[in-house]
């Protein structure tokens, strides 16, 4: 069939761009744009919320590596989409959210849905939020953000579609199959000769891996072979350097990672903005050179005339770098035993901010295979681990940095299990973050996934009530009343454990692992005590 109605057109469309699933809701409103999915040969994921299932594209596309879609209604669908979408922006995450929209709204109120400026709504959360009025403007706006999805930083864009449009018989769109691979520009050879010159003069290197470091995993190893630097990775960038002794983890955000700052005599910061969210204070702490490598030019307009700035992709850069170094003759003036001091105090700091949190982890990491993909909430647990919890690659552990959203991790974990199929994802929430998304729990009974959800529970705000304290305000409203998570499991058709200390615990991870559907583990705060 050439000729279809335009909301089956886009189904059709995304799979021929190389799209498998689809998360979303149904609704009168959208309800043309899944006329077309089952012709399509596509999969859809029907989440409980519109939250859910942005969040399950989020985590989709951080597991996969491929973008995330998502269809939702006008007005109340597309709203409740926006904190997913403000999360992949501030992650750096491929979404593409569809949307239906109101034909008209400049002279007629009172219509169902209705939304005074929807297009300019979304806009705030996002890369580009644009409405397409065309079947051709649909089109089009499709190919541009799978193809900045290609070349730029990746962030979700939203395409408004009017229902009258969606409705219109239109013919089909070009057959393209799935989106190539565009190159950047390739590092210049001038570019990576300074580098190598300004790294092999300096004697305290010090580098900073991001999560847009994370394509030049091997490169990066292979440099760090070759020059004795030092190095950090953001939360975003763990699992790029492994086993390096002078690696001083994933800790920036100690605050006397200055004090290492202060030491370097030369500063690289790769695929990273270096933003609050790393460093929770203003500035690293360094006062020498710096290079700053990084394929967003909103980050080095600020820095140039300060730092040298190079736009490339991290990947391309350092596999020019790895290319034309030799193993360095110099020696370093990092010592290998003042960072592992250095790390040693850092997690003694941890375990003392944070009591009883880093056995639990220890305990985690030891029972399940070296290759899970975790998806962390906004919880005192994820915060402590991950400080400590070593990766042996990056995009294992994924959690909701900037933004910082409750309730992302069973939605993202579900979109990432869907994503890899047989491969082992695990869920980490706090008791009261759980409660946020928690009729997504549905979806994962539905589907029969296998997934450990680990509930932490201290029974309140915990992160809330200590910086209350420490801001000397009586604490307030941090205090919670929560169900009994076995028996809200058991209504839902999922499985549940309760382990009481540590050994119980890692056998209910692997008891989980092995289970066919969802198993909720109830962890209390202070099983390790």
């Amino acid at each position: 069939m050439t000729q279809r109605p335009l909301g089956a057109q886009i189904s059709h469309m995304l799979k021929d761009r190389g799209v498998d699933v689809i998360f979303g809701i149904p609704g009168v409103h959208n309800q043309e744009m899944y006329r077309g999915i089952e012709e399509a040969g596509l999969r859809h994921v029907l989440a409980r919320h519109e939250q859910g299932a942005g969040f399950m594209a989020d985590g989709y596309a951080r597991a996969t590596g491929k973008p995330g879609v998502a269809y939702v209604i006008t007005g109340p669908g597309l709203c409740n989409i926006m904190t997913p979408m403000g999360q992949a922006y501030s992650d750096s995450v491929p979404m593409l959210v569809i949307s239906s929209c109101l034909d008209e709204t400049a002279a007629k109120r009172g219509q169902l849905h209705q939304m005074k400026d929807q297009e300019g709504a979304a806009r705030t959360v996002c890369d580009w939020s644009e409405t397409a009025r065309t079947a051709e403007a649909a089109y089009g706006l499709i190919d541009r953000a799978f193809t900045e999805f290609q070349i730029s930083r990746e962030r979700p864009k939203h395409i408004s579609v009017p229902i009258a449009q969606l409705e219109a018989v239109t013919e089909k769109p070009e057959t393209r199959g799935p989106i190539g691979c565009y190159d950047l520009r390739p590092p210049q050879e001038q570019e990576v000769d300074r580098f190598i010159e300004r790294l092999a003069a300096a004697k305290k290197p010090l580098f900073v891996f991001g999560g847009g470091a994370t394509g030049a995993t091997f490169a990066i190893r292979e440099v760090l072979k070759k020059v004795p630097a030092a190095s950090f990775t953001t939360y975003a960038g763990r699992g790029i350097v492994v086993d390096n002794p002078l690696h001083f983890g994933s800790s920036l955000a100690r605050p006397d990672s200055a004090d290492v700052f202060k030491e370097a005599d030369y500063v690289v910061f790769a695929g990273t903005d270096m933003s609050e969210v790393d460093l929770w204070r203003d500035k690293a702490g360094h006062e020498c050179d710096t290079h700053i490598i990084n394929i967003d030019p909103e980050l080095l307009a600020v820095q140039v005339g300060h730092h040298d700035c190079t736009r490339v992709d991290c990947g391309a850069f350092f596999r020019a770098v790895n290319d034309k170094l030799e193993a360095s003759a110099n020696t370093t003036d990092w010592s290998v035993d003042a960072i592992a001091k250095r790390r040693s105090n850092w997690r003694n700091q941890i375990e003392a901010d944070r009591p009883g949190i880093l056995a639990v982890a220890d305990a985690l990491k030891q029972a399940v295979p070296d290759d899970t993909r975790i998806f962390s909430d906004m919880t005192q647990f994820a915060y402590a681990a991950n400080e400590i919890y070593p990766l042996p690659h990056p995009r294992l552990w994924h959690h909701p940095s900037g933004f910082g959203t409750l309730g992302y991790a069973l939605p993202a974990a579900i979109g990432g299990k869907i994503g890899v199929d047989d491969e082992p994802v695990i869920a980490i929430l706090g008791d009261y973050g759980f409660q946020y998304t928690v009729q997504e729990l549905a979806v994962a009974v539905e589907l029969e996934l296998t997934l450990p959800i680990i509930i932490w529970d201290n029974g309140k705000l915990g992160e809330i009530e200590d910086s209350m304290v420490r801001a000397q305000i009586a604490p307030n409203a941090v205090i919670q009343r929560n169900p009994d998570f076995c028996k809200l499991a058991e209504a839902y058709g999922a499985g549940a454990a309760r382990p009481t200390d540590l050994a119980s615990f890692q056998q209910a991870i692997k008891d989980a692992l092995a289970t066919k559907g969802p198993t909720i583990i109830h962890v209390k705060s202070d099983i390790a005590t």
